[in-house]
């Protein structure tokens, strides 16, 4: 009785130790992906280190100056409605440094961040190159365009945060003043700080469909969950449009508010979709 309860627990042993190794050895596998992400991204930085003088006059100073693109095309729209009052000639944004190691901390940080921006695409396929093997073969083919539609509505975000909420969040804030006797000049870490937060999080908030993707495959949201709870969802975008923009006015709000009600309602279709596709699955098992 003794032998075969020592047997018993030789190879309860040997299995706990084979479940080990294979979790060690996903462990193995992802710091692989990662490390090779990290390369990509290290890659992107020492770019951005090269060419910084080009990225900090015209990326990064961009929204601070009236030649801005934005700028000029709310000019252009102003002259076609016949209101030369929109042009924008100046925007006054005076930057300090009040560090001594300030403004080599701002070309190290702003390069490192380019550098994570530019690399989330190749983060995104090395999470998918991890997550794939996993999957069965349906879920593979459910999921096959995730890398290039994370990406893609990623860029959509920074260029939407970019163009649109960063310059005129600038804009108003860079002028706004409470009294004559104050003058604004901004540090630089500020003024990064401010272009950086801006650009990203709408990257990151452009993800909604993804997300929603995501939570209509494991069963938490659904398509009529969503249709019923619009008008909440309204408010909650109104909230986070007020949030992102610090601008009062409502025509700033309602240009931000307007692309986070077309995701959701983009959510809505790929819920409905994605329901769609586990009847489908279940019908033919």
């Amino acid at each position: 009785m003794s032998e075969n309860k020592l047997v018993k627990a030789i190879r309860e042993k040997g299995k706990n130790l084979e479940a080990e190794m294979s979790f060690f050895d996903h462990l193995e596998v992802l710091r692989w992906h990662l490390i090779r992400s990290a390369v990509a991204i290290m890659v992107f930085f020492a770019i951005a280190v090269y060419f910084y003088d080009w990225i900090f006059s015209t990326v990064i100073m961009g929204p601070s100056k009236p030649s801005f693109l934005t700028y000029r095309l709310i000019c252009h729209i102003g002259q076609w409605l016949h209101r030369p009052g929109m042009c924008i000639n100046d925007v006054s944004v005076h930057l300090i440094s009040t560090e001594m190691a300030g403004q080599f901390l701002l070309q190290i940080n702003s390069s490192l961040l380019i550098g994570i921006t530019l690399g989330v695409p190749y983060l995104l396929w090395e999470l998918w190159r991890f997550i794939k093997p996993a999957l069965h073969e349906d879920e593979r083919k459910a999921a096959s365009g995730f890398v290039f539609y994370a990406s893609l509505l990623f860029v959509l975000g920074i260029g939407f945060g970019y163009f649109v909420i960063c310059p005129l969040s600038i804009r108003f804030l860079a002028g706004y003043s409470v009294s004559d006797s104050i003058q604004n000049l901004f540090s630089i870490d500020s003024y990064l700080s401010s272009v950086a937060t801006l650009t990203l999080a709408t990257g990151v908030v452009f993800e909604l469909p993804i997300l929603i993707y995501i939570l209509a495959n494991i069963g938490i949201l659904t398509a009529k969950f969503m249709r019923s709870t619009r008008r909440y969802a309204i408010v909650i975008i109104l909230i986070i449009a007020a949030v992102v923009t610090p601008t009062p006015d409502m025509l700033t709000m309602t240009v931000v508010s307007i692309p986070l009600f077309v995701l959701y309602e983009i959510g809505i279709v790929v819920a409905a979709m994605v329901e769609k596709r586990k009847l489908k699955r279940a019908s033919e098992g």
